[in-house]
């Protein structure tokens, strides 16, 4: 790895568990009672709401592993009930959750720094091919500083995916086929990778069984995994595929850190936050932080 796309990878393995807060957090039920919308609703609407009140099937391509039938039904129920009032709904969530993770860190003057170079890092980048970090760079930037750290790690966060999901459709990777192979086991598993299980990742991307295993059996024809009753597990092949595809996300990744001089001051600062939310609990499963 040259530098700047080891500081990429840095950033997204410290980052991370900061912006999953939005969507994993003991205050979903609320939100989802004073809106209405079921948890697949309010996470489409949540994390897509800046981009508008758009086809659903922009959605479903900005999302890329999530069943386009789950998309026509979930999307234009958040519509329905207002982005605006969805958006306004997920910021009064995120201020309640990282306000208590955060406890007096909250208060730390270097809070507000972080987030606002992180701001300036990301204005600096160039959105053309991302279309869905566009929509969220787009979006009023708060003035709460958790939540202005929140903003500005999110814009970073969804330009690395969008740029993740060009390497998967080089990869001829098709959305159902790009969840069987991020789920599958591994014998060395990839450094930074989050993968949910075979279960979740069906539950809430909402692929049949029927659907999942045909896109095992292509993958399977490809040489790229093996299945059993136990499930899936990545060959030879598949393992150098999935290097390649998390090496591609990578160096498209890097160019925003390539001539940042503090970068790698910047990503260390942001671990007591990152460490203070994980050590709530956010995202269930973490570890705590050390």
């Amino acid at each position: 790895m040259t530098t700047s796309t080891a500081l990429a990878r840095s950033a997204y393995k410290t980052f991370e568990p900061f912006h999953v807060t939005a969507y994993f957090n003991p205050e979903l039920g609320a939100a989802y009672e004073d809106t209405g919308l079921d948890g697949h609703a309010w996470y489409v609407g949540a994390r897509a709401a800046p981009m508008g009140p758009c086809a659903p099937s922009v959605v479903a391509a900005a999302f890329y592993n999530f069943n386009p039938v789950l998309i026509e039904r979930a999307w234009p129920a958040a519509v329905a009930v207002g982005l605006d009032s969805v958006s306004d709904r997920r910021w009064t969530l995120l201020d309640s959750v990282l306000g208590t993770a955060l406890g007096s860190l909250a208060a730390d003057p270097g809070l507000a720094t972080l987030a606002d170079r992180l701001r300036v890092i990301g204005d600096a980048a160039s959105f053309a091919g991302r279309p869905l970090a566009a929509a969220w760079h787009s979006a009023e930037h708060p003035d709460v500083p958790h939540l202005a750290l929140w903003h500005s790690i999110t814009v970073l966060r969804e330009w690395r995916g969008d740029g993740h999901l060009a390497a998967l459709i080089d990869a001829e990777l098709d959305p159902t086929e790009a969840a069987v192979f991020h789920e599958a086991d591994r014998t060395t598993p990839q450094p930074g990778r989050r993968a949910l299980g075979k279960r979740i990742t069906q539950l809430t991307r909402q692929w049949s069984e029927s659907e999942w295993g045909s896109a095992a059996e292509r993958l399977a024809t490809r040489g790229l995994l093996t299945t059993s009753a136990d499930g899936e597990t990545l060959t030879e092949d598949g393992l150098a595929l999935d290097r390649h595809i998390e090496d591609r996300t990578d160096v498209m990744a890097s160019a925003v850190w390539r001539d940042v001089e503090d970068a790698d001051q910047l990503i260390t600062s942001a671990r007591p936050y990152v460490k203070a939310v994980i050590d709530a609990g956010f995202p269930p499963g973490t570890k705590k932080a050390s």
